[in-house]
């Protein structure tokens, strides 16, 4: 039975449904965790004793770098599968998972930076932390510019696949940067799996922005990912009737 459920997932007219039905509700679930984390973060929580009010970056800062890491992760997923099962679907997530972990990458770099300046007294350093969050960013981009230069669709997405295999290496380098090696960056201010060390008025509302975070990703992914399959089964008969019943006035299922 989980076979089955599993083999459903490379099914291109199956996912296309699916995502179509989970994408509104993953959209205004993160509208709203966005909306009360974002506003609870920036207006009520209190400052924080050393940082004073400069700590607040955290709420936009702290869910994108979390996101960054397990978008490339999913990729690294998606790799296995599309290099063991040959799913069609598997490429395309890929490839439509690359550019919004990329920009996740990078406003976790841009907010680290803004909160680095009054924190470290510097823009950037070559701290571990950030130089291993900067090599995402390169693996990130490497993703796409193979997706993008190789004409043939199959050697593309072998060759995304094997690059995102071979650079999920860099995750645990990631989140094990500040144990390992002497670096200025502090430990993990938050985690889903760890008591916060953070008062429960300052990390509720984070729990929020990384919730929102989260479903916006699964929101934006399976918009991405229903376009590129109606665009890479343009010629079969179910992606030409959902094309249809869109113009026609009605969403796809």
């Amino acid at each position: 039975m989980s076979w089955t459920w599993f083999h459903k997932w490379g099914s291109p007219k199956w996912f296309y449904a699916l995502a179509g039905r989970l994408q509104p509700w993953l959209a205004l679930a993160a509208a709203l965790l966005l909306a009360v984390g974002v506003v609870w973060g920036l207006a009520f929580a209190p400052p924080d004793y050393q940082q004073g009010n400069s700590f607040r970056i955290i709420y936009i800062h702290v869910p994108a770098a979390m996101l960054a890491q397990s978008c490339y992760v999913l990729m690294a997923l998606a790799g296995v599968v599309s290099l063991v099962w040959k799913m069609k679907v598997a490429d395309i997530a890929i490839h439509c998972a690359a550019p919004v972990g990329a920009s996740m990458t990078a406003l976790a770099l841009l907010t680290g930076a803004i909160w680095g300046k009054p924190t470290w007294g510097a823009w950037w350093v070559w701290d571990a932390r950030l130089t291993s969050m900067l090599i995402l960013l390169f693996l990130y981009a490497g993703v796409i510019a193979l997706g993008n230069a190789i004409g043939n669709r199959d050697s593309a997405g072998k060759a995304c696949a094997v690059l995102s295999i071979v650079g999920v290496v860099n995750i645990p380098i990631i989140k094990y940067s500040v144990q390992w090696w002497s670096t200025l960056h502090q430990g993990a201010t938050f985690s889903l799996t760890e008591k916060p060390a953070m008062p429960a008025e300052m990390w509720l509302p984070l729990l929020f922005t990384v919730l929102g975070f989260y479903c916006l990703f699964g929101a934006v992914l399976l918009a991405r990912m229903r376009l590129a399959l109606l665009q890479r089964e343009a010629r079969s008969g179910w992606a030409q009737a959902a094309v249809r019943q869109a113009l026609g006035g009605g969403l796809a299922p």
